[in-house]
């Protein structure tokens, strides 16, 4: 039989704190460095234009992202299958094989000619979105869920900021834009070896763990047909959702370059400064709900953060038009309304869900089912704003897409809401 690692073992009798601040060090680290194989194109202008042969040319930097979020998009419809079947045995395995293939990609983007770019770029997509479903699958179905998962989600939103600083450095040092991903890549590649090490080491849910939030198990395919097809009303909802919620946090991620040129802000380090406070408000938001133990009345509460961060995004685009808030409040106050009601899908809401239904499975089917749908959003969205708004400062048109995308959130989380809590009130009293 084999042996247990020291680690493993410390980490199985270490107390709460200790144990949460290990797995959210290491989880946090891996994704963080993931997002240095797949952020840092966006800071290159690329701005030339590429003929499509479907009427005008279109920008080749809008080519390149939406090349990339093809891949990953067809990276979460795999995911559906791949990550809800997934043994914990493979995971860490297949973080490095993944990231490793996306890095080869970014190699190929600086030796080709830039007609190939968006080639490169798909192949680059195309493992990436596993990574997330594969380190979530490490921290979920535990009774600490909420905290490690936010602490999983501080990775990208500071990850995407953190990254673009890199990247620009090496740009200002003289890397041509077609070199400089695979760079970053490189720079991130021996802290991420580490880490992934560090999250093998992580011991399965304990038995309270499952007590407390239900068992966490594989899913074939009968059983994922069968769960959506059980909640179907709500997990529709949910699933629409996220479409707009992904394209406009894609957009906002994936032109801040562009929309903070447009502010007049130009300095590297905006982006991260810009995101730190993000960050703090998210994981001050979901850390929350690990002090709620009643799993319906946490899924309530998870419903309402992300109603209010819907009405945080349209406020504050009311009054930055109003004149009332400077383009640095603004770009803070909507990606933190943003991603109150982006994050949880990632981490808190289908965790909290799976408990409240006491159903066996893992969050993981349920992430990937409305990340798949969520990037084709984001293609579209893409592909409009160059056809129908191409001249259209991204700034402006991130204020329009807000007022938007906050009242689709409002109508489809009411639906969410009401019909969740009347199912886990309805399974409430079903128990003995």
């Amino acid at each position: 039989m084999q042996r247990t690692h020291p680690i493993t073992r410390w980490l199985e009798r270490a107390p709460t704190a200790a144990f949460s601040a290990y797995a959210i060090a290491a989880a946090f680290t891996v994704y963080f460095c993931m997002y240095a194989f797949r952020k840092p194109f966006t800071v290159g202008a690329f701005d030339s234009d590429m003929d499509l042969g479907i009427g005008e040319p279109v920008s080749m930097k809008t080519v390149l992202i939406i090349s990339q979020v093809v891949g990953y998009a067809a990276s979460k419809f795999l995911g559906i299958k791949v990550i809800s079947e997934m043994s914990a045995a493979g995971r860490a395995l297949a973080i490095l094989g993944f990231i490793g293939f996306s890095e080869v990609a970014l190699a190929l983007l600086a030796l080709l000619p830039l007609q190939w770019a968006p080639l490169c770029l798909f192949l680059n997509g195309l493992p990436l979105g596993m990574v997330w479903g594969l380190v979530f699958g490490f921290l979920e179905g535990r009774r600490t869920s909420e905290l490690l998962g936010a602490g999983l989600s501080a990775s990208y939103i500071l990850a995407s900021g953190g990254v673009k600083t890199v990247a620009k450095l090496w740009m200002e040092q003289g890397i041509s834009e077609q070199v400089m991903p695979f760079v970053t890549g490189l720079t991130f590649a021996p802290i991420l070896l580490v880490a992934v090490w560090a999250l093998s080491k992580l011991p399965p849910p304990s038995a309270e763990d499952v007590a407390l939030r239900s068992e966490r198990a594989p899913m074939d395919g009968k059983a994922r047909a069968m769960f959506f097809g059980r909640y179907f009303i709500g997990l529709t909802a949910l699933t629409v959702l996220y479409v707009p919620l992904t394209a406009y946090r894609s957009y906002r991620d994936d032109f801040a370059a562009e929309i903070w040129a447009g502010l007049g802000y130009t300095d590297a380090a905006v982006f991260t400064a810009a995101e730190t406070p993000v960050t703090l408000g998210v994981l001050a938001s979901l850390a929350v709900i690990m002090l709620i133990k009643d799993n319906r009345r946490a899924l309530l509460v998870i419903h309402l953060v992300m109603l209010a961060g819907a009405a945080l995004m349209v406020g504050a685009t009311a009054l930055f038009q109003a004149g009332l808030l400077p383009g640095a409040a603004w770009m803070v106050l909507v990606g933190l309304g943003a991603y109150l009601a982006y994050v949880p899908y990632g981490c808190v809401l289908f965790d909290r869900l799976f408990a409240a239904l006491a159903a066996v499975g893992t969050a993981g089917f349920l992430i990937y089912v409305t990340d798949a749908f969520g990037y084709v959003g984001s293609i579209a969205v893409m592909l409009y704003k160059d056809f129908a708004e191409k001249g259209a400062p991204p700034h402006e048109f991130l204020q329009r897409f807000t007022y938007l995308t906050g009242a689709v959130a409002f109508v489809l989380l009411l639906v969410s809401t009401v019909y969740f809590e009347r199912v886990a009130r309805s399974f409430a009293r079903e128990e003995p």
